[in-house]
């Protein structure tokens, strides 16, 4: 789920420490309710034979491994920067998510194998009463975490709590689902609405796995912030008059981090602490905004500062946008 940049958090708003506090508490939560529903609904499975309750029971062991693995993410992208990793470890939770969307995939093409072989050889749901009120449990703990989730999502940005949040919100359309195919299928004699059911919630998971690895090669890639994101960062380096105009600003998220660069046009005729302190205190207004930021400004001197860097950074549309 992309970050919302009207919302009062996003990557690098928060300091890291709480941060951390707020992604921790969300994955842990999250196992804690994978590992439940894996126990609930192996249970109910062996109970009822239902193959959406199968599909629903495969659905929940991945995200059992895709919790553990968002888990371990958010730890290891919150761990400060150290020799091997100058610009920290924030990247690992895009990582995570990445490895999230395979195995949820990886679920979606099982369900259709497993929903096909049953189309053509129905077989009856029994206790369907006890499969119906394990998936209304399901229901229950899933909106619970997805509000938890959300509002760590709301105030950090995690990319990996995002990953996790997406294929639990899928879940949830999913849960409905079965708990109608088991309905038909234990109560009304409709054998062939339980695959049915099988087959939408594997495409429901397509879906939600193609969401997830595209917001996460995103952040590998280093896309640039939205662009509110961006003219927020302008605003705040413009707000000294003595900041003429500001070029080449690159920004990319890493996980709860952003990395802000760009170069600042000053008074040619400023002595080198005079510029110093301009760009200082510049640092530091961007630091207030974005508390776990990585801020790096070059002082240029206006109308005489010679084009440098490589071109190959810098096409013909970053030309044309970058002067403020």
């Amino acid at each position: 789920m992309p970050h919302d940049v009207t919302s009062p958090g996003g990557p690098g708003r928060l300091p890291p420490h709480e941060a951390r506090k707020l992604t921790g508490h969300a994955t842990t939560l999250s196992v804690g309710v994978a590992l439940t529903l894996v126990v609930a609904k192996l249970a109910a499975f062996l109970a009822s034979g239902s193959i959406a309750l199968l599909a629903s029971l495969a659905d929940s062991g991945l995200d059992l491994a895709a919790s553990l693995t968002t888990f371990f993410a958010v730890r290891y992208a919150a761990a400060p920067a150290d020799r091997e990793h100058r610009f920290g470890h924030g990247k690992a939770e895009a990582a995570a998510s990445v490895l999230q969307a395979l195995l949820v995939g990886a679920s979606a093409a099982y369900l259709f194998w497993e929903a096909g072989q049953r189309l053509s050889d129905p077989e009856p749901v029994r206790h369907g009463g006890w499969a119906i009120t394990v998936m209304m449990l399901s229901v229950v703990l899933t909106i619970v975490l997805v509000w938890v989730q959300t509002r760590a999502i709301r105030k950090t940005g995690s990319v990996a709590v995002s990953g996790d949040r997406a294929h639990y919100v899928a879940d949830l359309g999913a849960n409905f689902s079965v708990i109608a195919g088991i309905t038909l299928a234990a109560f009304f004699g409709v054998t062939r609405a339980d695959p049915i059911i099988a087959i939408l919630v594997a495409l429901w998971l397509l879906w939600s796995a193609w969401g997830v690895a595209t917001h996460a090669l995103d952040h590998l890639l280093d896309k640039e912030l939205p662009d509110a994101e961006r003219q927020r960062i302008k605003d705040i380096a413009l707000a000294d008059d003595r900041i003429l105009g500001i070029h080449q600003l690159r920004t990319r998220a890493a996980g709860p981090l952003v990395h802000i660069q760009f170069h600042a046009d000053l008074n040619p005729d400023l002595s080198l602490l005079a510029a110093h302190e301009i760009i200082v205190e510049a640092e530091n207004r961007l630091m207030a905004e974005y508390p776990a930021a990585d801020v790096l400004i070059h002082a240029d001197p206006k109308g005489r500062a010679e084009p440098h860097g490589s071109d190959f950074f810098r096409s013909e549309a970053a030309r044309t946008e970058d002067s403020a």
